[in-house]
């Protein structure tokens, strides 16, 4: 057909898309000698081996907000459940989303007026926050709640639809909202910091840095912990270069640094595994009158993990320890994840030995890390043990746990032992998928040319009331476009265009010369328009 073999495919397996049903066990409770089997029925795939196998090179890091309280806490572990308020808030939202997820934006007004819902300031939060890989929808559902009975404008609201916007590149509407938010008296910091982070993550950094400096146009008055935020921003967005420029040129000139200013820096450059960098901000930090607390030392035992120097954050652990200064469960995380990424798992146990005695109440986080170190090194026996110890000290599993095994499972291979967890998964309460984890599968399927698998999943997805974003929606189109599916290919092409979102142009090209191999230029060139279209003109904004 012409068009070149994507590089992602991993293989040929023959795609099979009808899936019986049939029983399979797995390990569900089981203590450390021995393992009881539990029965459950899931939709699986064909052939299905109960052994599993994992590759030792997935490395998960959990990575946790700068100078959080590290206090030990004594938590209760009575599991939390939801109040009725709370579930049928979730209900209401899922199924307005389920409702929005397959029509076009100038549908919503007709789809939504028969919804006999009732609009609240909590339900348009929790719709927008949905809806945020569908900036267009998100502005179309707002302006329909505008009108309903009940809306009332709130910051939250307006800060998640301008995330949702953001991600379509939509800032000139932005602005217009924060206008709008100004003269109802809404805004707050926290706006600039979300546009800040939208514009650095499109590359525009200049623009995030004056997305940050326009607060004073607002009326708000700069202070460290605003400019600690920018440098935070642009360095996460992975412009820690500009950030660490930033930092020089404004450092007590426009505002003092404290010490998470250079911890800010130190996690960028460790990310970057720029040890020399960081080495030299440590330096300055110190020559600065700062001594190292308990974030700085588990940013930089994160950089020398990250840097496969596991030895030397070792060290640094002992020196923190040393120095009478107590290890946080973020540090604990990360020692349990680079030790048992690289198999070191006897010592990765030994740290979570000693976080379980050092006073702190159990977490999922640091449970999850041992989830990946048991992972890592092939052991799913014990990886489901600690899923088990989890349920008992009620912190978890949560769809990370899951993700987690997922990606052992399909980094080795196991295409079928991953469909069957993520079954698993599905019928469990409170640990439903997330995008990411209909993401992971989605491209599993598309991956082993089960595309037909891989759309019965997205629709499964769908009916949930949960939206797909670019990097999913690129990974269904270019496997229907290898397939020669083109119909359905320009399908969710158009789908990914209603929701706002920019084709990436590598997805777009694939998508183009399939069609036009198939001599239906007159369809590549509408689809052109349309890109154009989306690029050149702007959302309406809400005045108009």
């Amino acid at each position: 057909m012409g068009l070149v073999r994507f590089p992602y495919l991993l293989s040929k397996t023959p795609r099979k898309p009808n899936i019986p049903t049939f029983c399979i066990r797995l390990f569900a409770t089981h203590s450390q000698k021995s393992i009881k089997h539990q029965i459950f029925n899931l939709n699986s795939l064909p052939g299905h081996k109960t052994s599993f196998g994992f590759p030792p090179t997935f490395h998960y890091i959990i990575y946790r907000s700068i100078h959080e309280d590290i206090t030990p806490k004594k938590l209760s572990f009575e599991p939390y459940e939801k109040s009725p308020a709370e579930a049928k808030l979730e209900e209401n939202a899922a199924k307005i989303c389920t409702l929005l997820s397959s029509r076009s934006d100038s549908e919503v007004d007709k789809v939504l007026q028969c919804v006999s819902i009732e609009v609240s300031p909590s339900l348009v939060v929790e719709v927008l926050k949905r809806l945020s890989n569908a900036g267009v929808i998100a502005m179309s559902f707002f302006k329909w709640a505008e009108k309903q009975k009940g809306f009332k404008y709130n910051t939250e609201s307006y800060n998640a639809l301008i995330e949702a916007l953001g991600k379509i590149k939509q800032f000139k509407l932005i602005w217009n909202l924060v206008n709008d938010m100004k003269s109802r008296k809404l805004l707050n910091k926290d706006t600039f910091a979300l546009i800040s982070r939208r514009y650095a993550r499109a590359r525009k950094v200049e623009e995030a840095i004056e997305a940050f400096e326009r607060m004073e146009e607002f009326g708000f008055k700069l202070e460290t912990s605003d400019f600690n935020r920018m440098i935070d921003t642009l360095s996460k967005s992975r412009n820690v270069e500009k950030a660490n420029k930033v930092f020089d040129k404004m450092k007590k000139r426009r505002f003092i640094p404290d010490i998470k200013s250079y911890t800010i820096l130190l996690e960028g450059w460790g990310k970057e595994r720029n040890l020399l960098r960081l080495d030299e901000v440590y330096r300055e930090m110190k020559d600065e009158g700062f001594e190292p607390d308990v974030v700085t030392y588990g940013i930089l035992i994160s950089a020398y993990c990250k840097a496969k120097k596991y030895d030397r954050a070792i060290e640094l652990f002992h020196e923190m320890e040393a120095k009478n200064c107590k290890p946080s469960p973020h540090v604990f995380c990360t020692l349990i994840n680079g030790l048992g990424s690289e198999k070191r798992l006897s010592e990765a146990l030994q740290f979570f030995e000693r976080s379980n005695n050092s006073g702190f109440a159990p977490e999922a986080p640091t449970y999850n890390s041992l989830v990946g170190a048991y992972c890592c090194s092939m052991r799913i026996d014990d990886a489901f043990r600690v899923i088990d110890e989890m349920r008992e000290n009620s912190v978890g599993p949560n769809s990370r746990t899951y993700d987690i095994i997922l990606h052992h499972l399909i980094k080795a291979r196991r295409t079928k032992d991953a469909y069957l967890v993520f079954q698993k998964m599905s019928s469990e309460p409170d640990c439903k998928p997330t995008v990411s984890t209909y993401e992971i599968i989605v491209r599993m399927f598309c991956n082993e040319e089960q595309v037909d698998i891989a759309i019965q999943v997205w629709a499964e997805m769908k009916a949930k009331g949960v939206l797909p974003g670019m990097h999913m929606f690129s990974d269904l189109i270019n496997s229907l476009c290898y397939e020669n599916k083109l119909d359905d290919a320009c399908k969710y092409f158009q789908e990914m265009l209603d929701a706002g979102i920019r084709p990436p142009a590598k997805m777009f090209s694939n998508l183009k010369q399939a069609l036009l191999d198939e001599g239906k230029k007159d369809v590549a060139l509408n689809l052109a328009r349309k890109i154009d279209k989306l690029r050149k003109i702007p959302l309406l904004d809400r005045g108009q």
